[in-house]
């Protein structure tokens, strides 16, 4: 089976090789400014990982070549964050074909939907069939030219959802043969709330702000980071969250309970589960404040989250503190920017009723 992937970063490393390693022909595409990541797996005709998966997988075609990659491809997989969900739609937009399945792992922020938006499909469209995953299906960093480790591959955990959603037993007989921690989500709702970074990553970040400055990242995010600040900081926003689905009809499972599950956490605590995490062991911070822990997980997810708030009338005034707090930090309007709300992303008139039925 043709498979495609979207992406060359460090989650679409490891997918890729995931599903060469599956015995399929593997097609891995990213845009031209990051043609030496790309160019680097080209160059060595495929990937090299160590860690939980371990190896060298050979990869058919690593390129810039949109049409070359999408044509035939049973399977599509777009690995990549949030902003890189629009313009990977768009790119596959003019080579879509009937049956194709494509995942968007993550789904960051309503993945699936944004995908299918930036196709110029409806949601109820049945050409194709979306999809998404709550997390990547691995802690996972690269370590050099087309080289990665693999921290933890996730054993169970990772929710899978499917529009149209009458579609997920097809999609989980697909995509489980790769990836065996996935589970079936009520909807598409499930599998984006599920997903916990924009409750874990900025608030370590906020705690932690002026070391990040101050040096630059050098030390580990997860077993230096968090603190019982930082631990109480998360608590809070995890139950603003699981209120959210509450007001769908969903279980949103706390994010320490739900890492176990995944590999990440030993118990179930918002301070030593992620101090003593095993599958976070080795993981440092970021460089800068600048980058996707804020970008993304608060200007993509936590901003949506809101909008979603408004139209299911729940109260989230700790995610609206934070997207005050963080906006100024960086000095940056989150809640003016806002590129991903209900509205935005094809969900203009639907009722609070209407988005419990996706």
């Amino acid at each position: 089976m043709k498979v495609a992937v979207l992406g060359s970063g460090n989650g679409a490393h490891a997918a890729a090789f995931e599903w060469a390693r599956a015995g399929h022909d593997v097609y891995m595409f990213d845009f031209p400014q990051f043609d030496k990541s790309i160019g680097a797996i080209a160059e060595a005709g495929g990937i090299t990982s160590h860690g939980e998966m371990e190896g060298f997988e050979k990869i058919a075609y690593a390129g810039t070549d949109i049409e070359k990659v999408i044509r035939g491809a049973a399977v599509v997989i777009a690995v990549g964050p949030a902003y890189s969900t629009e313009p990977f739609g768009k790119a596959c937009a003019p080579y879509i074909e009937d049956g194709q399945l494509y995942v968007v792992m993550p789904t960051s922020c309503m993945g699936a939907v944004t995908f299918k938006h930036a196709l110029g499909l409806a949601i109820d469209d049945g050409r194709i069939t979306m999809a998404e995953t709550s997390t990547l299906p691995y802690a996972v960093r690269i370590t050099g030219p087309a080289m990665i480790e693999v921290y933890n591959r996730l054993p169970a955990g990772n929710l899978l959802s499917a529009l149209p959603k009458e579609r997920i037993d097809e999609v989980y007989e697909i995509l489980h043969t790769a990836h065996p921690g996935l589970e079936k989500a009520k909807s598409v709702f499930q599998t984006t709330l599920q997903n916990a970074n924009p409750v874990i990553h900025p608030a370590i970040t906020t705690v932690n702000a002026a070391l990040i400055e101050r040096t630059h990242g050098d030390f580990f995010f997860y077993t230096e980071g968090v603190t019982q600040a930082g631990g109480n900081l998360m608590e809070a926003l995890d139950k603003e969250r699981m209120a959210l689905g509450r007001a769908l009809g969903l279980t949103i499972e706390a994010d320490p309970e739900i890492s176990i599950r995944q590999g990440y956490l030993s118990e179930p605590n918002y301070v030593s589960g992620y101090t003593d995490a095993p599958g976070f062991e080795g993981i440092k911070a970021q460089h800068s404040l600048d980058y996707r822990y804020y970008n993304e997980d608060i200007g993509y997810s936590m901003v949506f989250w809101v909008s979603l708030a408004e139209r299911l009338g729940v109260e989230v005034p700790l995610m609206r503190s934070m997207i005050c707090v963080v906006s100024a930090i960086m000095k940056r309007d989150y809640l003016a920017e806002a590129p991903r709300t209900l509205d935005k992303i094809g969900l203009a008139g639907y009722t609070a009723e209407d988005l419990k039925k996706l």
